[in-house]
């Protein structure tokens, strides 16, 4: 990484004491912030929950709601319709039992419009399952591949704020193009390049949320980013039923959902600031101490300026001389380069693994009731969140998530198909467990690592949510349709099995955050 010294860093210990004590005197006096540390500096500024933090935790959210309708719109868009035989000379055809493959096109239809999903206008009802997991396993390759090249740009050059607008543009206007799809390679393309630009918009969003807010509210960033993605989840089904009649269904939901996108991008640029924690660690001091005085409830009384700035980065970085900037694929790179952080993001990696199998896997695997049930154990998941951050630690949550969810998967699969009720309910549990525990580690990311690396690391989560999301849906293809059973205990058994490594992850409830590798260091005492 470039070193880029502060020219406010370069005091003498002698004269940060004097100035300490300056500032200790100003404050009797003139009832300004005292400020021990960086983060002092930021929870006394930001630490209660005023208007202007929930207007912009509002704005920033919204994002979610769009993240979430790309992540499943192609359970109906690419969705393998109901049919029924047509012909009365072909006795042997039976639309519960019979394989469509073998019938004579004059021997069946489709019960929809021949335009209702990719494989009834382009005829792939008899392809591979490679063809037809193929737009989706292409979004989420290109979600790993976004997350890997893309999501450090939060970090370094471009900043939360601006690479969220950046995703967001170039996701919604591809989400546009693809209403010009005239093949399923075309449309896997253009699904791919959706997939990269996605690929930052949750991490971005979470991330941002809990840097304009303090640590008391970590557990209400988690809530509202939830409620955001579950209205979107949820908005699916009621724009499947609008696009239902229209005469191309499949590309009226892509249309119906990058139309408000797009309009949103132009709310995202004119309303919502940048993260103070990114802009003091880029040396935007100026900038920096205008968004906490504008993001404080007491911005009145708030006497903040440079010299507290000096003095909070002193007193954080303990005498180190430099306050880096980054190089743009530095942060990658700073993961993996200690045993500390190494250990860490494989444990983070694989519990995301974990969770993205059974959060994805049930919801493909149960085609459109799979969007249902992902969003009936959303709705209350969004107050467990709110739980499990305020009052459990972050290693038995997670634990408990991930058993539990993998607990019932198995059991879905074990119960008799005469007990649908038992069944559904189940399924009800394994998704709570799993979106539940996505949330959870989302945030005990951003407390797992500093800031420098932040918004990386939660990516690298994300990512692993994705490879779950693509193996999920691979095996769905394969023997989903035709094996429940041994997906469902696949699920299961991964989910479970991933859980378990937390083991090698700290606690992090009620802790304060880190900006610095060295300062994260200090703080935990970690062998380097």
């Amino acid at each position: 990484m470039a070193d880029n010294s502060l020219p406010l860093l370069s005091q003498s210990q002698s004269h940060s004491d004097q100035r300490q004590e300056t500032h200790n005197h100003d404050d009797k006096d003139n009832n300004n912030v005292v400020t021990k540390s960086l983060d002092d500096m930021i929870e006394q500024s930001i630490g209660c929950f005023g208007w202007a933090q929930f207007v912009q935790a509002i704005l920033v959210a919204l994002a979610s709601v769009f993240d979430s309708q790309q992540s499943f719109i192609n359970v109906y868009t690419d969705s393998h319709p109901t049919w029924h035989c047509t012909s009365t000379s072909n006795t042997t055809c039976n639309a519960t039992v019979s394989n469509i493959c073998e019938l004579s096109k004059s021997d069946w239809a489709w019960d929809g419009a021949s335009s209702e999903s990719i494989i009834t206008e382009w005829g792939l009802e008899c392809s591979s399952a490679f063809i037809r997991s193929l737009p989706a396993s292409s979004h989420f390759t290109g979600c790993l591949l976004g997350i890997l090249f893309v999501s450090t740009l939060a970090d370094s050059s471009l900043g939360r704020k601006n690479l969220l607008l950046l995703s967001c543009l170039i996701m919604s206007f591809t989400t546009f193009i693809i209403i010009l799809s005239s093949n399923v390679w075309i449309y896997s393309l253009l699904r791919f390049i959706s997939g990269v630009a996605r690929a930052s918009i949750g991490t971005c969003v979470i991330v941002l949320l809990t840097e304009k807010i303090g640590k008391r509210w970590r557990g209400l960033s988690g809530v509202i980013d939830a409620t955001f993605f579950v209205i979107g989840t949820l908005s699916l089904p009621a724009i499947a039923y609008i696009s239902g009649d229209h005469q191309s269904s499949w590309r009226a939901m892509y249309l119906w959902t990058s139309i408000p996108s797009i309009v949103y991008c132009a709310l995202l640029y004119f309303f919502v600031s940048e993260s103070p924690r990114w802009l003091l660690m880029q040396c935007r001091v100026v900038e920096a101490i205008a968004t906490l005085k504008r993001l404080s409830p007491n911005n009145g009384n708030l006497k903040l300026n440079q010299d507290s700035y000096e003095f909070a980065v002193h007193s954080s970085t303990h005498n180190d001389q430099t306050f880096n900037k980054f190089n743009v694929f530095s942060s990658i790179g700073d993961l993996f380069n200690k045993k500390w952080i190494r250990k860490r993001t494989l444990a983070i990696m694989v519990l995301g693994f974990g969770i993205g199998t059974v959060y994805y896997g049930m919801t493909f695997g149960n085609g459109n009731a799979g969007v249902v049930f992902n969003g009936l154990s959303e709705l209350p998941s969004v107050l467990m969140i709110f739980y499990l951050i305020k009052s459990l630690n972050r290693r038995s949550s997670m634990l408990l998530l991930c058993v539990t969810s993998g607990i019932c998967c198995i059991l879905t699969a074990v119960v008799s198909n005469e007990f649908e009720m038992i069944q559904f309910g189940l399924k009800v549990g394994s998704f709570f467990g799993s979106c539940t525990g996505l949330n959870v580690i989302l945030i005990y990311s951003i407390e797992l690592f500093p800031t420098c690396v932040r918004n990386s690391a939660t990516s690298m989560a994300r990512q692993a949510l994705n490879f779950g999301a693509i193996f999920s849906s691979i095996l769905v293809s394969a023997v989903g349709n035709k094996n429940e059973f041994v997906s469902n205990v696949v699920f299961g058994l991964i989910i479970i099995c991933c859980g378990f490594s937390v083991v090698f992850l700290p606690e992090t409830k009620d802790a304060s955050l880190c900006d610095t590798m060295d300062e994260q260091e200090r703080k935990d005492n970690v062998v380097v």
